[in-house]
């Protein structure tokens, strides 16, 4: 592993988090848990973790890249995602689209984007995105209502 790579690993770390909220919304939509909680569980999401990964991607790990097609596609992504999220609807075709959009997302970054960064970034130039990870803090555990496990 190299040293460009370690540093996206905390990163990806997250992506694997988030992989887990897309399960979580799958599971709840085919036990028939009620939209409503799984909504609220999506906007504890957004704005607890997504959010500022949101931020912290856009500020700091695409600008390595340039003005790019594949930056352009995320960001295009990150806007598609949110309007998702901050639909005020609670409808099963919103929240199916949510998570395969998120997933889809997710493994387009891990596939695409971080290939690319670990190719044409030194290491030194992400010593900055270490700095500003240590601040987001993901803990589904801060979650109760854990509607999946039903």
């Amino acid at each position: 592993m190299t040293a460009t790579s370690q540093a996206l690993e905390p990163l990806s770390l997250e992506h694997q988090q988030a992989l887990r909220v897309c399960e979580n919304i799958r599971k709840g939509l085919s036990q028939g848990v009620d939209k409503e909680r799984i909504r609220k569980y999506t906007n504890w999401f957004k704005r607890n973790y997504l959010d500022p990964h949101f931020d912290l991607e856009e500020q700091f790990i695409f600008p390595l890249l340039g003005n790019n097609v594949r930056v352009k596609k995320a960001l295009a992504n990150h806007r598609r995602i949110n309007k998702l999220l901050s639909c005020d609807c609670d409808n099963e075709r919103v929240l199916n689209l949510l998570e395969e959009e998120l997933s889809t997302f997710i493994r387009y970054e891990e596939r695409v984007l971080f290939k690319e960064i670990v190719k044409k970034v030194g290491p030194e130039e992400l010593l900055q995105l270490q700095t500003h990870h240590d601040s987001i803090v993901f803990n589904e555990e801060d979650w109760k209502d854990k509607f999946w496990k039903s």
